[in-house]
């Protein structure tokens, strides 16, 4: 008899498992390699084994891992600094994980609003955004199928579309409750929908003129990938709130919520708390991958990278049918098809590419920050003819 699976069947996984990684490629249990076009959804900024995170990953682990906040923790204070001095914000808290980081966010908001006599705060938010999947993130999530059946989901949400300054100024004509908005930077698991420069711009002076909160979600595109530390930054605007996690420290689970002005001040003790959040080992991972970003050039490398990759694509992909933009920023890269492409994670696995498939239609790209310019060039090289085949089979475009 076989033996019962014992986890959950909460993910749909592929028939493989990876024994180790070096730099940009992974290595599967039968000893295949793979060029790493995922980096563990945008976690492993570093690639794999990375010989400076893995030595002092291994100091810190022999020394101390976890010790709780009840405790100054040196580390914490010293990753703190660095993100302010990226940011140009003023304080940070420490947790472990996006959907945490976000669901911090929520709580600033409405205890901002609070503060302001608001006793039932709303916050804007988007369509196909994705903020998380506890319950309170995914009601401000933007996607009904992974919303559906957990039900009824937390109010003091009011759902706009991207890009549509217009349909902003009409919440802010209506809604008097609104206190906060918040948006991803680059939605991703919307299929890598880029908010536009000049509509961060229009958010920023609208929060500005009504007291808002402008709060943006850089847990996948932030900590460099776009080729600026945070995406928000080509705007050149300043959020008053910022969630981090994934690639902040390559690997080692990871969340923080940078924020100035009021929205540092909401959180007083007893308000917010973490178990493991701040923890000298994640803290200390955080450290050596920012060190390594600026040692080795890796903002200028995303940028430059990125560049290339997309031009590559779009010059290969050029008048296939089926085929509909590529799109992004830096190494935050989506392929748009006309139609359900899930299949091409197999296709890609099968010709030795890791990527992956989100919101139906895209090709989701997000390589490693180490990738080098014979990498980018294998990577086209490779997808183009995996693409432009799976569109000249003829499946149905998307209704």
């Amino acid at each position: 008899m076989a033996a019962t699976q014992p986890l959950m069947n909460t993910y749909g996984r592929q028939p493989l498992a990876f024994s180790h990684g070096e730099g940009p490629w992974l290595y599967d249990t039968d000893g295949r390699r793979y060029l790493d076009c995922l980096a563990g959804i945008a976690v492993n900024t570093l690639g794999h084994a990375h010989p400076k995170l893995v030595a002092a990953l291994r100091e810190q682990v022999a020394r101390i891992m976890h010790c709780s906040n009840l405790f100054e923790i040196p580390l914490q204070t010293r990753l703190g600094a660095k993100l302010v001095e990226l940011s140009g914000m003023t304080n940070v808290f420490f947790c472990n994980s996006g959907m945490e980081a976000n669901e911090a966010a929520l709580k600033i908001a409405r205890k901002y609003g609070h503060q302001r006599g608001i006793e039932r705060p709303e916050i804007v938010v988007y369509e196909r955004a994705f903020h998380g999947r506890s319950i309170a993130t995914l009601s401000a999530t933007g996607n009904e199928k992974v919303q559906k059946g957990f039900e009824p989901l937390v109010e003091g949400f009011v759902r706009v579309p991207l890009n549509d300054a217009a349909a902003l100024e009409r919440v802010a004509a209506e809604r008097p409750n609104v206190v906060a908005v918040f948006l991803e930077a680059i939605q991703g698991e919307g299929g890598i929908q880029p908010a536009r420069v000049e509509y961060l711009q229009a958010v920023r002076r609208l929060c500005d003129a009504r007291g808002w909160l402008m709060m943006v979600d850089e847990v996948q595109c932030g900590t460099g990938r776009t080729g600026k530390w945070f995406a928000h930054q080509w705007a050149g605007v300043r959020p008053d709130v910022m969630p981090l996690a994934k690639g902040l420290a390559s690997g080692v689970p990871i969340g923080a919520v940078v924020a100035h002005g009021a929205a540092a001040e909401m959180f007083q003790p007893g308000n917010h708390g973490t178990t493991f959040g701040g923890n000298p080992l994640a803290m200390r991972a955080g450290l050596v991958t920012i060190a390594a970003r600026e040692e080795e050039g890796l903002l200028e490398n995303a940028a430059r990278l990125g560049e290339r990759i997309m031009s590559g694509l779009r010059r290969g992909l050029a008048g296939t049918p089926g085929f509909v933009e590529v799109r992004g920023q830096g190494l935050m890269i989506g392929v748009a098809l006309d139609r359900p492409c899930g299949a091409l994670v197999k296709r890609a696995l099968d010709a030795g590419l890791v990527l992956n498939v989100t919101a139906d239609t895209v090709v989701r790209l997000l390589p490693p920050l180490i990738f080098r310019d014979e990498h980018a060039e294998q990577l086209v090289a490779t997808l183009v003819p995996i693409v432009r085949r799976f569109l000249e089979e003829g499946a149905p475009a998307a209704a």
